[in-house]
């Protein structure tokens, strides 16, 4: 789908470069198809362009003259100032996919003025290891050739998914929000290793292993969580005596608090913007 496509890059952060990545290591599209421009740092513009060969340059009429493809990766705050400042240059034949949080796809129409195709991406902070879970939601003019050319980019740097773009803000809260809970439960049990006598570098190995086996076993088995945990869970047993204590302490729910609050923040963050 990207074969002689061009591909802009508004905002040069973290996020864009995990793309770029992506895309190249996958070969999916040649350096010289990428452009990349950001608000003012030209430092970072310049190491990217000497690190993977891509286009930089300050010139938005000549870079989305060139582009078919525009990916909006900035803060929420600059959204306004920058479509502002690039819609004389859209027209309907650019496909826009937005990275930015909370900023809908009706906004972003209604900013740029144009019936042009809009995608609204919701990756993770996991596709700096190309392993992200990336859900995308399509405005009303895109397509599914459109659907096609994001789920083929954000296929670079891991998973995706669809959703309708009202379900954004749950995404938001499970998957956008949820490498750091993972971390946190990861933080836990490297602490309680260390408490039960092991050393830092041992407890830390065995839980981040241990997190990684348990993902694989759910994706190579395709068993649901609940039945591989009844299958590790003897009665009586080490793994029956630890999980008491965690329904007890209400781990279950309070993680699913932790979700439903992340994704209500989500919403309301919307608003504001």
């Amino acid at each position: 789908m990207l074969e002689g496509k061009k591909i802009c890059f508004i905002g040069a952060g973290s996020m864009a470069q995990a793309m770029i990545w992506g895309l190249l290591s996958s070969n999916l599209i040649k350096p010289e198809s990428i452009y990349v421009t950001n608000k003012s740092d030209r430092a970072k513009l310049n190491k990217l362009g000497e690190k993977w060969g891509v286009n930089i340059t300050y010139d938005k009429a000549l870079m989305l003259q060139m582009a078919d493809i525009i990916i909006l990766a900035v803060k929420p705050k600059d959204v306004r100032e920058v479509l502002k400042t690039i819609k004389v240059h859209v027209t309907r034949s650019h496909l826009i996919l937005s990275v930015v949080a909370g900023i809908g796809t009706d906004l972003i129409q209604t900013l740029v003025g144009k019936e042009v195709p809009i995608i609204r991406a919701m990756p993770n902070t996991s596709c700096l290891v190309k392993e992200s879970a990336t859900a995308l939601a399509l405005g009303k003019y895109a397509d599914k050739e459109d659907e096609a050319i994001g789920r083929e980019i954000f296929s670079s740097i891991g998973k995706v998914i669809v959703v309708e773009e009202t379900a954004l803000d749950a995404v938001t809260g499970l998957s956008g929000s949820g490498p750091a809970y993972v971390y946190l439960m990861i933080e836990a049990m490297v602490d309680a290793g260390i408490k039960a006598g092991l050393s830092s570098e041992v407890s830390k190995e065995l839980a981040v292993q241990t997190v990684l086996g348990a993902a694989r076993m759910l994706i190579e088995t395709g068993e649901e969580p609940t039945a591989l945990r009844q299958k590790v869970t003897s009665p009586g047993g080490t793994t029956f005596a630890g999980l008491t204590v965690l329904e007890k302490a209400g781990f279950r729910n309070s993680l699913i608090k932790a979700i439903n609050r992340a994704a209500q923040r989500s919403k309301e963050l919307g608003m504001e913007m």
